[in-house]
C-alpha cells in the first residue's frame, strides 16, 4: 500500500478534526471488562480520562440517559460489549448495546469478545489495518473521515469496501430490460467513486453480495483491527425509539474485530465529537 497516511480527506478543513479521542464514556456493566480496556487506551493517547456511568441506578432508558450523559459531559466516544444471545432473543429486539448505538450522539466502539484485539497489556493501541465500510451517501462522510484521521494518526492501512447489495440481481433477473442496465449503471458509478478514492493511495476493495456477509469476509481475509462505519438508524416497529438497520447490526455480530459505530443521522447536528459544520452532501 503506497503512503497510507495521506488518504481519503473529505474537506477536513471544513469539518475539523474528530480524532483523537478524549472524553470516552464507559458504561459500567461486568459483562464490559474488555471494553473497559479499550476506553482506558483511548483516554491515554488521546490525553483525556474515562466517565464511569452506573448503569445500576439507571432502571429505564438507559440507552437513552447514557445518550443524553454524552451529550452532557462532552463525550467523544462511548465504549460497549455485546453479551452473546440466542436467536430467540434477537428476534425479539435489539440488545442494550445496540440501543446505545443507535441512540449515541457520538462514535461507540463495539466489543463482542472473543474477536482480534487491537491494544496491548499496556493500554498500548496497536492498529495496523482498518477498514472502513461506505456506500457513499451522507451517513458514510463522518466515517471516512474518522476513519482517514485514525490511520493518519496510527499509521496504519485504510481499506476501503463497497459492497452492491445482492438484491440488484435479484431486480435483474426480475426484470431483465431494466434491472441489468440500472445494476450496470451502479457497478460503473460504484467503480468510479471508488477510483477517486483510490488516488490517495489507499486500498479499495468493490463487493457483490449480502452487505454484512461481504463486510465480515473482507475484514477476516484482511485480518483488520478495526471496521468503521456510518450507523444509520430508523424508527422502530415497536414505539419511537431508533433502531440499527439489519445489516450494520449484522456486521457487529459477526465481525471477527471491534466495530466503531460512527453515527450517520447526527453528522450534520453540532455534538460532541462529531462534525460541528455541515457537511456537503455529496
Amino acid at each position: 500500500m503506497n503512503n497510507p497516511r495521506n488518504l481519503w480527506i473529505p474537506n477536513c478543513d471544513r469539518l475539523g478534526d474528530v480524532f483523537p479521542f478524549r472524553n470516552i464514556l464507559f458504561p459500567d456493566d461486568s459483562v464490559n471488562a474488555q471494553a473497559l480496556k479499550y476506553a482506558t487506551a483511548f483516554a491515554r493517547h488521546g490525553g483525556g480520562h474515562v466517565v464511569l456511568f452506573n448503569m445500576h441506578d439507571a432502571k429505564t432508558d438507559l440507552a437513552s440517559k447514557i445518550a443524553q450523559a454524552a451529550i452532557d459531559q462532552d463525550i467523544d466516544l462511548i465504549t460497549v460489549a455485546l453479551r452473546d444471545r440466542s436467536r430467540l432473543t434477537r428476534a425479539f429486539g435489539s440488545s442494550l448495546a445496540e440501543d446505545i448505538i443507535a441512540e449515541s450522539p457520538c462514535a461507540v466502539l463495539a466489543i463482542r469478545p472473543p474477536q482480534k484485539d487491537f491494544v496491548d497489556e499496556q493500554s498500548d493501541i496497536q492498529l495496523k489495518r482498518l477498514l472502513l465500510a461506505t456506500n457513499f451517501r451522507p451517513s458514510s462522510v463522518a466515517a471516512t473521515q474518522l476513519a482517514t484521521q485514525m490511520a493518519n494518526q496510527f499509521g496504519a492501512e485504510l481499506h476501503a469496501v463497497y459492497v452492491i447489495g445482492d438484491y440488484f440481481e435479484h431486480i435483474s433477473v426480475l426484470f431483465p430490460e431494466g434491472g441489468l442496465a440500472a445494476l450496470t449503471r451502479l457497478r460503473g458509478y460504484v467503480q468510479e467513486r471508488m477510483a477517486h478514492l483510490s488516488r490517495g493511495g489507499g486500498a479499495t476493495h468493490i463487493a457483490e453480495g449480502r452487505p454484512y456477509q461481504e463486510i465480515v469476509k473482507l475484514a477476516d481475509t484482511l485480518q483488520a483491527d478495526l471496521i468503521v462505519i456510518g450507523t444509520a438508524v430508523h424508527g422502530s416497529l415497536f414505539g419511537s425509539s431508533q433502531v440499527l438497520g439489519s445489516e450494520i447490526e449484522r456486521v457487529i455480530r459477526n465481525a471477527p474485530c471491534p466495530v466503531l459505530c460512527v453515527p450517520a443521522a447526527r453528522v450534520v447536528t453540532p455534538l460532541p465529537a462529531l462534525v460541528t459544520q455541515i457537511v456537503p452532501q455529496t
